[in-house]
C-alpha cells in the first residue's frame, strides 16, 4: 500500500509582467483560500528581497491575512532569515500570530540573506561593520524565548513573558546545505530542506534523521522532516511544458544578474528558442519536476521517498495565476487530499457582496 503523502505551498508570491507587487499578494491570499479548501498541510510564505520578480519581503505581515483568510490549513514562513532581525523581535512577532490563530502558525528559519549584499548590508541596523556570523547563537536565543528555556545566567532571562505566548509558534529550521542539517538535529527541530535549491538533499536529511536529539521541552519528539520541489502541473506533458517557460527564462536570466518579473509564455518562449546558448543549461542544475499528473506524481513520490518523509512543500511560478492555481489543483485530486471535491472560488468571486464587517 503506497504511503500517504501530505502536500502544502510555498508561496514565493511572483510578480508577473505587466501586473504589481499588490496584485501579487492579493493572488498570495486567493491561492491560501484554494489550498486551504483543497486540503493542503501548510501554506508558507517566503521572504525576498530586492527583486522584481518576487513580492513577499516581509512574510511576518503577510501571514496574518493569510491565516484571517482561512479556517484550518498551517500558515508560516518559509522563511524568516534571522540573520536580519533581532530574536526577540521575531518571537514577539510570532507570539502574536499565534494568539490570533492559535495552533496554526509555523515559524520557518533560515540563515540565507535571500537578496544580493548591497541589499543584505541596507537591512542592516548598524551599518559600522558587516553583520556578525552569530546564527547559531541568534536560534538558540530565539527558541529560548518562545520556549521559555534562557538558562538563568542569560541577559535577557528576567524579561516578561511574550504577550500571546500561551500559544506558541511551532519553529522550523530551512536549509539547502549540510550544516542546517546539523543543527536541526542537535536542537531537536523539524527541517525542511529546499530540494528546489539543491536537489542532492537526501543524504542531508537522512543524517538529520539519524542524528536527532530530542529538546528537552520535547523529550519525547522524533524527526520531521519535508522536502520543497519545484513542481509544475497541467493537464498534459506539452502544455505544462509550455507554462513552464516563463518560470525557465526568469531563472535564467537570474542566474545570469537580471532580475526582472515573470515574463509571459509567447516571450519566454521566443527567448529559449535563441541558439545563442542552452536555455536548460542553468535549469537542469536544479530539480524541477512538469508535466500531467501521471507525469508528476511518480517523481514527486520518488523524491519523497528518497528524503524519507511524508509530506512534500511544492512550489510554483507560472506568468498566469489561473495556471498556478490549476497546478495545485490537479495535484490535490492526484494525491487524493481531503478537499480536493471542493473548489475555492477565484480571487474575483471570493466575498462578493460582502463588506469588512461582514466577515
Amino acid at each position: 500500500m503506497t504511503t500517504p503523502l501530505r502536500l502544502s505551498v510555498l508561496d514565493q508570491s511572483p510578480i508577473s509582467e505587466g501586473s504589481s507587487a499588490g496584485d501579487a499578494l492579493r493572488h498570495s491570499l486567493d491561492l491560501a483560500r484554494l489550498a486551504d479548501g483543497l486540503g493542503y498541510t501548510r501554506y508558507w510564505l517566503a521572504e525576498h528581497h530586492g527583486t522584481p520578480m518576487l513580492a513577499c519581503t516581509a512574510p511576518e505581515v503577510l501571514i496574518g491575512p493569510v491565516a484571517r483568510e482561512t479556517t484550518r490549513i498551517r500558515v508560516g514562513s518559509g522563511g524568516i532569515m534571522l540573520p536580519h532581525y533581532s530574536p526577540l523581535k521575531v518571537a514577539e512577532t510570532f507570539a502574536m500570530l499565534s494568539a490570533l490563530a492559535p495552533g496554526r502558525i509555523d515559524l520557518g528559519l533560515g540563515r540565507a540573506a535571500g537578496t544580493d549584499p548591497a541589499t543584505t548590508y541596507a537591512l542592516q541596523r548598524d551599518r559600522r561593520q558587516p553583520g556578525p556570523d552569530d546564527f547559531p547563537q541568534q536560534l538558540v536565543e530565539l527558541l529560548g524565548h518562545v520556549d521559555h528555556t534562557l538558562p538563568p545566567d542569560h541577559p535577557f532571562a528576567r524579561l516578561r513573558p511574550l504577550h500571546g505566548s500561551v500559544e506558541r509558534p511551532e519553529p522550523w529550521l530551512l536549509g539547502s546545505s549540510p550544516q542546517s542539517g546539523i543543527w536541526a538535529a542537535e536542537l531537536g527541530l523539524p527541517y525542511a530542506f529546499a530540494d528546489f535549491i539543491n536537489p542532492a538533499g537526501d543524504p542531508i536529511m537522512n543524517r538529520y534523521t539519524a542524528a536527532f536529539v530530542p529538546p528537552r521541552v520535547a523529550p519525547h519528539a522524533s524527526p520531521r522532516g519535508l522536502v520543497a520541489v519545484w513542481v509544475l502541473c497541467a493537464e498534459t506533458d506539452a502544455e505544462a511544458q509550455r507554462i513552464s517557460a516563463s518560470a525557465r527564462m526568469a531563472f535564467t536570466l537570474f542566474q545570469r544578474g537580471e532580475l526582472r518579473p515573470v515574463p509571459p509564455i509567447e516571450t519566454a518562449l521566443e527567448f529559449l528558442a535563441r541558439p545563442i546558448d542552452d536555455p536548460f543549461a542553468v535549469v537542469r542544475q536544479r530539480r524541477t519536476i512538469v508535466g500531467s499528473p501521471a507525469t508528476v506524481v511518480p517523481q514527486i513520490r520518488g523524491v519523497a521517498r528518497a528524503y524519507g518523509v511524508d509530506e512534500v512543500m511544492v512550489v510554483t511560478i507560472t506568468y498566469d495565476h489561473e495556471a498556478r492555481r490549476r497546478s495545485y489543483e490537479l495535484l490535490a485530486d492526484a494525491f487524493g487530499l481531503s478537499g480536493a471535491t471542493a473548489r475555492a472560488p477565484a480571487a474575483a468571486d471570493q466575498h462578493a457582496g460582502e463588506t469588512v464587517s461582514d466577515r
